[in-house]
């Protein structure tokens, strides 16, 4: 039996099942019928409602920020943060092209422009040496900002993504970030649970963003949050968000462009319902992990696992392949047995709407491009 034979072997006693196993599945096991059916009984299944305000206490309270906002999904939050720090048209946003589209589309939905720079290897997350170099290179501070020189853009944020729950180097990038006077916005749809020294994700920067999609740790089936330290900030994202309505007994005034971007009632409940089991459910990821690494050593497999001094929440398990070669192979063994497991996304310079941005070499990005595989990962 060969290596992948052994892990398609491993994948089947964990999960303890001859079907299909999917990478990433739900598990409701909590309160979600009870709180959905409260909601259905309340009739408040719209925008508004108790399960709205909960969700988002819960969400200020995990994240340790100021402010929590309901959203109708992450790609939304991001877009509206980088709004919130002052993104326009026109101007460049600093990110990795190792990631899933949606970072990049809400930067363009803000009519912006991605700057693609590469990623460390060992968090797969955007490098904080590589915006350095970039700025270093191309930067220039102005009175009303800091802007390429190359371009005569300006770089009007940093937004890095915690790639599969795996903090970036956090610290490093707002130390950069400050010096050159520009905003950070967390791409934390992924790292819900995750940790940084001790700090959750999405607490470092000026804004953080998380998506509770139907594949991530916690989910509602389609919703986000956008979390902040600055009160400020958080309030104006929840006006902006709820289309910038003033608040009136009965007139409808809107005093600028905002958006319907509402989280309802109904998904809100579910989502307070999952995050009552976050400590579970990432404890039992943890331990997932665990048996997954010991395994991997003995198939002389690279597993990745958590940096020192960081927490992932392990919310997509992955594997380092030799190469492209042993990666296709071992995608097409697995997928071919109904384990499913899937590439890392492809970079994101390479689709058609993104071939003419500025990037840098992208090393690493292209290393892990043709290496890294997810493996099934759900609670079990």
């Amino acid at each position: 039996m060969n290596k992948f034979q052994e892990t398609i072997r491993f994948v089947r006693e964990s999960f303890n099942t001859s079907k299909f196993i999917p990478l990433h599945e739900p598990r409701f096991r909590g309160n979600e019928k009870k709180y959905l059916n409260d909601t259905i009984d309340s009739t408040f299944v719209s925008s508004v409602g108790a399960y709205v305000d909960k969700f988002e206490e819960m969400m200020q309270q995990i994240t340790a920020t100021s402010k929590a906002v309901a959203v109708v999904n992450g790609t939304s939050g991001i877009q509206v943060a980088l709004r919130l720090v002052g993104v326009k048209a026109g101007d460049e946003v600093l990110t990795q092209a190792l990631t899933f589209v949606a970072t990049a589309n809400a930067i363009a939905y803000n009519a912006a422009h991605p700057v693609f720079l590469d990623v460390d290897r060992d968090t797969m997350g955007l490098s904080p040496t590589a915006v350095s170099n970039f700025l270093e290179e191309f930067g220039e501070l102005r009175e009303d900002g800091c802007y390429n020189k190359r371009t005569g853009n300006r770089i009007a944020a940093c937004l890095p993504m915690h790639t599969f729950g795996f903090p970036v180097r956090i610290d490093e990038l707002v130390v950069v970030c400050k010096k050159w006077g520009i905003p950070l916005v967390e791409d934390a749809a992924e790292s819900l649970g995750s940790e940084f020294h001790g700090k959750p994700t999405g607490s470092f920067g000026d804004i953080g963003v998380f998506s509770f999609n139907g594949n991530k740790i916690a989910t509602c089936g389609g919703g986000g949050a956008i979390v902040s330290s600055s009160l400020s900030l958080g309030e104006k994202a929840k006006y902006l968000t709820t289309t910038a309505k003033k608040p009136h007994p009965f007139e409808y005034y809107h005093d600028e462009l905002g958006y319907n971007f509402r989280m309802p009632n109904l998904n809100a409940a579910l989502a307070c319902a999952q995050l009552e089991q976050l400590d579970c459910f990432l404890s039992e990821k943890r331990k997932l992990a665990e048996e997954y690494d010991h395994f991997f050593k003995a198939q002389d497999i690279k597993f990745r696992t958590e940096r020192p001094n960081t927490k992932a929440n392990y919310w997509l398990m992955c594997v380092e392949l030799e190469d492209r070669m042993e990666r296709d192979s071992f995608l097409k063994e697995t997928n071919d047995s109904k384990v499913m497991t899937r590439p890392i996304w492809q970079l994101l310079y390479k689709l058609p709407m993104y071939k003419s941005c500025i990037r840098d070499e992208q090393q690493n990005a292209e290393f892990l491009e043709e290496r890294i595989v997810n493996i099934p990962s759900s609670v079990k």
